[in-house]
C-alpha cells in the first residue's frame, strides 16, 4: 500500500519507514528538516531510506495548509502515519508557539488531508505526557487524562480530541499512540540517552533531576516501530460495547482508538544511568537537581489493549538496547 509518513526524517519516523519499505510498501516521506536539533542528523536518517526505490521525499511543513493540500492531492496515500511534531516537554516552556503551530495547526491540516482524500486509516503520535498529574500506575488508556502539566502534553491531548471529532463527523478511522520514552540508534540529541552519553564521554556533569528519584518506561525504538506498523495494519473500528452513560476514554462509538505503546517495565533513572555507564565503561559525574516544571516523577504503560488487539510485545531488554545505542553513538560520531 501507499503510506504517507510525516516526520520521516525523525527518530521514530525513519524506523517505521524502513519496516514498511522492507516489506514492499510504497512510502511518501515528509519532513521540514528544521533546526530544533542538528539537521545533519535528519539528513543522515534520510540517507538510510533513499536506497529504497519505493521511497519518495517531500520537504514541507505540515503547518503550511496549501502545501499539505497539494501533497495529498498529488500522492493520494491510502494510509497516513503522522509523526511530525514539535517534541520536548522542557522546550515547550521556552517556545510555546512552535507547539501551537506544528502540533495543532499542522495536525489540523493532516486531518483535513485525510478527510478529503479517502484515507483508510490515520495513525498519529500522542505521548505518555498526556497523563500529566495522574499518579495511578500503570497508566491506562481507560483513565481520563484531563490535567496536562506542559503545553506539549496539552497539544498531544488536543490531537486525540481533534482526531476523535473527525472519526465521529466523517467516519475517518484514527488511532492515537501514546509513546513511552523511546530510545535507541538514531535517537534525538535532546533526549536523555544522548545527553547522558555525550556528557559521560566528554567528562562533563550530567544533570539528574528530582535527585534521581524518577522512573521511566524506556522502550527500544525497534519495538516501537514494529508496534506502530501493527497498529497501522489494523484499521480502527467502533467499539460495540461503548456506552455514552459511562464513556470509555480509550475507544468510541466512532472508528477511533488510543493505545499506550511502551515497555510495561518502568526503570529507575539511576539504573538507566548505571546501564549507560556500564556499557561505556566510564562512571558519570552527576549533578543532582530538583524536579523541573512540566516533568512527571514516573511513567508506566499498561499495554494490555495493544497486546490483545495487535499482538504487540516489547522484546528488547534494557541492557541490550543500551549496548546497541552506545555502539551506534560511537559509530555515528566517530
Amino acid at each position: 500500500m501507499k503510506v504517507l509518513i510525516t516526520g520521516a526524517a525523525g527518530f521514530i519516523g525513519m524506523h517505521v519507514a524502513k519496516i514498511l519499505l522492507e516489506r514492499g510498501d510504497e512510502v511518501v516521506g515528509v519532513d521540514n528538516l528544521n533546526d530544533y536539533y542538528d539537521p545533519n542528523l535528519k539528513l543522515a536518517r534520510l540517507e538510510q531510506l533513499k536506497p529504497y526505490p519505493c521511497f519518495a521525499f517531500h520537504r514541507l511543513d505540515i503547518s503550511d495548509r496549501v502545501a499539505v493540500e497539494d501533497l495529498f492531492a498529488q500522492e493520494k496515500p491510502q494510509r497516513v502515519v503522522n509523526l511530525a511534531a514539535q517534541p520536548g516537554v522542557r522546550y515547550s516552556l521556552k517556545n510555546p508557539h512552535a507547539y501551537i503551530q506544528t502540533n495543532l495547526v499542522g495536525f489540523g491540516n493532516i486531518l483535513e488531508g485525510c478527510r478529503h482524500n479517502g484515507v483508510e486509516h490515520l495513525v498519529f503520535a500522542s505521548s505518555s505526557s498526556v497523563y500529566g498529574a495522574n499518579t495511578r500506575m500503570p497508566f491506562s488508556v481507560h483513565d481520563n487524562v484531563d490535567h496536562p502539566v506542559s503545553l506539549y502534553a496539552a497539544s498531544k491531548k488536543a490531537n486525540e480530541l481533534m482526531a476523535h471529532s473527525y472519526s465521529h463527523l466523517y467516519g475517518l478511522p484514527t488511532t492515537g499512540l501514546r509513546y513511552f520514552t523511546v530510545y535507541g540508534p538514531w535517537g534525538r540529541p535532546d533526549m536523555s540517552p544522548w545527553l547522558f552519553t555525550s556528557a559521560i564521554l566528554e567528562g562533563r556533569n550530567i544533570d539528574v533531576f528530582n535527585h534521581g528519584k524518577m522512573r521511566r518506561d524506556f522502550t527500544y525504538v525497534d519495538d516501537i516501530a514494529e508496534g506502530t506498523v501493527r497498529v497501522l495494519d489494523k484499521i480502527a473500528a467502533p467499539n460495540p460495547t461503548f456506552t455514552t452513560d459511562a464513556p470509555d476514554p480509550g475507544s468510541s462509538y466512532a472508528p477511533y482508538r488510543v493505545y499506550n505503546i511502551g515497555n510495561h517495565t518502568p526503570v529507575e533513572l539511576m539504573e538507566f544511568i548505571g546501564t549507560i555507564e556500564k556499557s561505556l565503561g566510564i562512571e558519570a559525574k552527576k549533578n543532582f537537581l530538583p524536579m523541573q516544571n512540566g516533568d512527571v516523577v514516573a511513567t508506566y504503560a499498561d499495554i494490555e489493549d495493544l497486546k490483545r488487539d495487535v499482538g504487540f510485545e516489547p522484546r528488547t531488554p534494557l541492557a541490550d538496547g543500551i549496548a546497541r545505542w552506545v555502539a551506534w553513538y560511537r559509530s555515528y560520531l566517530g
